[in-house]
């Protein structure tokens, strides 16, 4: 009869504790997560922080370099995805602590073939969605190129319908009216406040790109749910936040060679130095600036993911559309926008809106976990 020593018992409990907790991770969204209610899922308020940092920052720092003597557009588009390394530490976390609770051989990514193929498709959209964006930012005010972008929650609902099969309850149609119409109220009062400087074409050409930037958005945040959906099905488990982070790596890697391409064939890289240069805030101010910008944007995008994941394409539409009013008000205070009676309204009903979906999502989940369970084909 063997006995075992103090350290194989300390070993085998190590391995145990891995075990629970490797099982933990990969608990199925639909499962253990899904019973919980939206507002008890901490990592959820996480990506939802992240999310307000990256929307109220993002679009206020890109505008400024445009104000402040900028003029590269491919620069700008590259800026919204460049900090993708960043993702890189957590990561390298994540492999080792995985390959210290595992027996067999670790693999580096979690990401299947097919899987990876979705996920550069989904950057090559966000690459375009970014310029886009770039470009309606360059020509329009902040607070007129945000309302243009919220629109972007009426395209993910139908994108949502149409490839996830997204369901809608009275609280989430509503949800979706109330942001619309506060969307349509501002953009009705926007017709004046063409900047200085901006022709009626340029004007009329950044108004285009940015409805279509909020179009293809709606289209990237569909297709990503039903990417890792997909994935769910196919591999039989569920999709862990770690994989979560290396499709956000992937998808800034590839926005960003998109963009890379660009600069190269516009010779954006050449021009930096003078550009910079020439900026208002001085060398060190562009600089700092870029960099910024692509911090907080790489916020916004690893939050938005984090929304899909744990919630759904239109919960991440959802979020982005009711902070557009912060982002209003931070243009007032640093840009001098102005600030009407109709955004004021506006603000009411996105606040309204955000209420009622999170409301309706909190009700049907605790519906949903207090169902009794079903024992009529359970063995006595």
């Amino acid at each position: 009869m063997e006995v075992e020593t103090p350290a194989q018992t300390q070993r085998g409990a190590h391995q145990q504790a891995c075990m629970i907790g490797t099982i933990k991770q990969q608990l199925p969204t639909g499962a253990g997560a899904a019973a919980k209610p939206l507002h008890h899922n901490p990592l959820l308020v996480v990506n939802f922080l992240l999310m307000i940092i990256g929307t109220a920052c993002g679009p206020l720092f890109l505008r400024a370099y445009f104000l402040q003597g900028g003029n590269r557009k491919w620069l700008s588009s590259l800026l919204q995805t460049a900090g993708w390394p960043l993702l890189l530490a957590p990561l390298c976390a994540s492999f080792l602590s995985r390959r210290r609770c595992s027996a067999a051989t670790t693999p580096l990514f979690l990401m299947s073939p097919r899987l990876l193929a979705a996920t550069v498709g989904i950057g090559l959209m966000t690459g375009l969605d970014n310029l886009l964006y770039a470009y309606g930012l360059a020509y329009l005010p902040v607070s007129t190129s945000s309302i243009l972008i919220s629109t972007q929650l009426a395209f993910t609902a139908g994108f949502a319908l149409l490839l996830v099969r997204q369901r809608f309850t009275a609280f989430s149609v509503n949800a979706v009216v109330l942001l619309s119409v506060g969307a349509a109220m501002l953009g009705m009062n926007a017709g004046g406040d063409r900047p200085a400087g901006v022709s009626r074409a340029q004007y009329s050409a950044g108004f285009a790109m940015t409805l279509g930037a909020a179009a293809l958005y709606g289209l990237v945040l569909a297709v990503m749910e039903l990417s890792q959906a997909r994935h769910a099905a196919r591999a039989g488990c569920a999709v862990t936040y770690t994989l979560v982070m290396e499709m956000q790596v992937v998808i800034g890697f590839t926005a960003t060679a998109f963009s890379a391409v660009g600069m190269l064939v516009n010779n954006d890289f050449h021009a930096m130095p003078g550009e910079a240069q020439e900026f208002g805030l001085g060398k060190a101010g562009y600089y700092l600036l870029l960099a910024g910008s692509a911090i907080v944007y790489q916020f916004f995008f690893l939050g938005t993911i984090g929304a899909v994941f744990y919630g759904s394409a239109l919960l991440a539409g959802v979020i982005m559309t009711v902070l557009v009013p912060v982002t209003e008000v931070l243009a007032v205070l640093f840009f001098h926008e102005p600030f009407n009676g109709t955004k004021g309204v506006a603000l009411a009903l996105s606040l309204w809106g955000f209420v009622s979906y999170l409301y309706g999502e909190v009700r049907a989940k605790a519906r949903q976990s207090d169902k009794p369970l079903n024992t009529e084909h359970l063995d006595p």
